[in-house]
């Protein structure tokens, strides 16, 4: 779709040359930004061009660029031990998209838009990775990224402020996971997408996305009962409660991820002996 009102496309080649003015907005991929109309967009400011390495890796974190593509998260070659690095894949195909939105779209472009159904999202989430925030004069901070989306089209970034990377700890992709998603069409967006996963220490997360307006994570210092575990999914109608769109009505939404949380729970008890807690 043409952006009709943008009047210019700036391209910052440094970190000091990034800026925002009135109506302008940060370009990543724009896959979602060109898909309809941006009414009060007037200028773009293209990130791509500031040439960040799009992978790197510390000692413990492994750093994904804001404006690293879909299609170069995939390509990723994990460590041996890398039990959770399929969820790189799973969650990337959880958006159905074409070969060039698959070459194009970034995964801080999918994470910043804040839809519910984001599925890198859904990933970053699910990893317990946290986004390194970059705002003007230099300054910088760090939230996790399940709490960096706030809600349907909402975000904790200020004023100013982009979303530099993606640091997903070394000890996350070491977890073993279960993942399940459904939608109400083979093609259709995620109605829900839940997540478990269970570290070295024993320590298990849901992960419950696409079914709720922010992502939601119910942790346990072991595998729950099923009891305890259904008690935290219940309590999720409190807050912050289940999306309701299109793509699916709230009481099919909490009925699926309850029923995914479940095969979760059972999944991760037969491939792991985690001492299980109740509520």
């Amino acid at each position: 779709m043409d952006l009709i009102e943008v009047q210019q496309t700036r391209v910052p080649r440094t970190r000091a040359e990034i800026s925002f003015g009135p109506g302008e907005r940060p370009l990543g991929g724009g896959t979602w930004l060109f898909s309809e109309a941006q009414p009060g967009l007037t200028g773009l400011v293209d990130l791509t061009a500031l040439g960040w390495e799009p992978v790197t890796r510390t000692d413990t974190h492994l750093v994904i660029a804001a404006t690293c593509t879909l299609a170069e998260l995939t390509r990723i070659l994990p460590d041996a031990d890398w039990a959770a690095h399929p969820l790189f894949g799973l969650c990337a195909n959880s958006l159905l998209m074409s070969f060039k939105i698959w070459n194009i779209a970034t995964v801080g472009g999918n994470i910043a838009t804040a839809l519910p159904a984001g599925a890198m999202t859904s990933l970053m989430s699910a990893l317990d990775a946290t986004a390194l925030i970059w705002g003007p004069d230099d300054r910088e901070r760090r939230m996790p990224v399940a709490e960096f989306v706030t809600g349907v089209r909402q975000t904790a970034l200020g004023e100013g402020e982009i979303l530099r990377a993606i640091e997903i700890p070394l000890a996350s992709l070491r977890s073993r996971f279960a993942f399940r998603r459904i939608a109400l069409s083979n093609l259709g967006r995620s109605g829900s997408l839940v997540i478990g996963r269970a570290d070295a220490a024993s320590a298990v997360v849901f992960t419950v996305t696409a079914a709720t307006p922010a992502p939601v994570q119910l942790r346990f210092d072991g595998l729950p009962t099923a009891a305890a575990l259904e008690h935290a999914v219940a309590g999720i109608d409190v807050f912050p409660g289940w999306y309701d769109d299109p793509h699916g009505a709230p009481d099919w939404r909490e009925a699926v991820s309850k029923q995914f949380a479940l095969e979760i729970l059972a999944e991760l008890s037969v491939s792991g002996d985690a001492t299980e807690v109740t509520a």
